[in-house]
């Protein structure tokens, strides 16, 4: 176990890493550029295909769901998962703004439509930033039409930074993927790096690919990937009102795919998301260290994921981790209170390949040389639960300084 971006179960000859990020496939060409929501820095984005996309999404399961995230849901459903473009600003969620902020999310994708020629539904929307602030739509709206002339598709780099928020870097990557008869290539970009515990934290994720598929068989696609990536990271333990995963298919490399190549989709989609998700650990605030928490030995790996994510978001374990401090018992203590049933007489945990505590007996005379694993940015924390051949899971996260507390407080003045 590893908690480096790329796990070598992602791995193979099929897939090789490109640059270019979400207009790295075919078909897609993106602008960025400062509109005025921001005091200087990038703040609006436009991504749109050459033709129409093949559209998925997950949102964000928060009660309290911005405008962009309910204006792109109904426009999915009214087009049964067809789009054209994909806007997103940033410095203002627009969420909790009520019908004003639902009505400036619908203008915004008109004025799209307008610009490009298409549908008002064949737009979505997605936004970032502070809650309960008014999009500043004079500004936005002299913004996109000079972002559907400035439409390239060597700006993919620009794209991924004019989403960011409290994010130090951009997040992006691509790969190409030997189909056989022929390749498609899978692109992605993502911000985020507080409020992150997708469950689908200001987290935005945006995947693209030049493959051909259908609306049904993509969404299923992003929906397992995110399984193994954006789900199974947590920074905070806060789940954001503006949580949005898009998946786009121009269908331009003439590689079509069904279920004999879903698979390989699959991996591929997954291999990218996965680095996207690890990048927004690795980025989070304040953070120093990134975190793989596995489980395994568990009856089934609900219970794993379960286990995973109490210990990886338990406060006490991920201060522990910042102070290089092997404590055990916090991870089996978090382990206990995951509402999974299980004997903590057969439990074993490790850091590193460090064991600390076996079936009822700690190894405090190893702690040393588990402190020295702590001194690395990559940490490992094993928990086996002793059922053989059960199964596993893993969630990663960060550490948690003072920093993130600074940061915090520090946000909105």
């Amino acid at each position: 176990m590893s908690a480096s971006p790329r796990t070598p179960a992602m791995d193979g000859p099929e897939l090789r890493p490109v640059p270019g990020g979400v207009t790295a496939p075919a078909g897609f060409r993106s602008a960025a550029l400062h509109c005025g929501i921001k005091v200087a820095a990038p703040d609006l984005m436009l991504l749109a295909g050459d033709g129409p996309l093949t559209a998925a999404a997950i949102f964000t399961t928060n009660l309290v769901r911005a405008a962009p995230v309910l204006v792109s849901g109904e426009h999915l459903a009214a087009t049964a998962g067809q789009a054209r473009a994909l806007l997103i600003n940033s410095g203002c969620a627009n969420a909790c703004t009520g019908e004003d902020g639902m009505r400036d999310a619908r203008q915004s994708a008109a004025a799209v439509a307008e610009a490009l020629g298409c549908r008002a539904e064949a737009v979505l929307l997605a936004s970032t930033g502070v809650i309960g602030v008014a999009l500043k739509m004079p500004a936005l709206l002299s913004g996109i039409p000079t972002a559907v002339r400035q439409l390239a598709r060597d700006r993919g780099d620009e794209a991924a930074g004019a989403i960011m928020t409290t994010d130090t870097v951009p997040k992006q990557a691509a790969v190409t993927v030997d189909a056989g008869s022929g390749s498609f290539t899978v692109g992605g970009m993502a911000k985020g790096a507080g409020m992150i515990e997708p469950h689908m934290a200001t987290m935005l994720g945006v995947l693209t690919t030049d493959a051909g598929i259908a609306a049904p068989l993509l969404r299923r696609a992003l929906v397992e990937a995110a399984s193994e990536s954006f789900n199974a990271i947590t920074i905070d333990g806060d789940t954001s009102t503006n949580d949005s995963l898009f998946a786009l298919a121009s269908a331009a490399s003439g590689v079509v795919i069904d279920e004999s190549r879903y698979p390989l989709f699959v991996r591929a989609l997954t291999d990218v998301a996965r680095d996207l998700a690890l990048a927004i650990v690795r980025d989070g605030e304040g953070a120093t260290k990134v975190v793989a928490v596995r489980v395994r030995g568990a009856a089934q790996q609900e219970d794993a994921r379960a286990i995973a994510r109490t210990v990886a978001g338990s406060l006490l374990v991920k201060t522990a981790v910042h102070g290089g401090d092997p404590n055990w018992g916090r991870i089996l203590a978090a382990a206990g209170r995951a509402g999974v049933a299980f004997d903590p007489a057969r439990a074993s945990v490790r850091v590193g390949d460090v064991l600390l505590f076996e079936r009822g007996r700690p190894h405090d005379d190893a702690a040393p040389l588990a402190a020295v694993h702590l001194r690395n940015t990559d940490v490992d924390i094993e928990v086996d639960l002793g059922e053989p051949d059960g199964a596993e899971a893993t969630i990663w996260t960060c550490d948690l300084s003072a920093d993130y507390v600074r940061i915090n407080a520090e946000y909105r003045t």
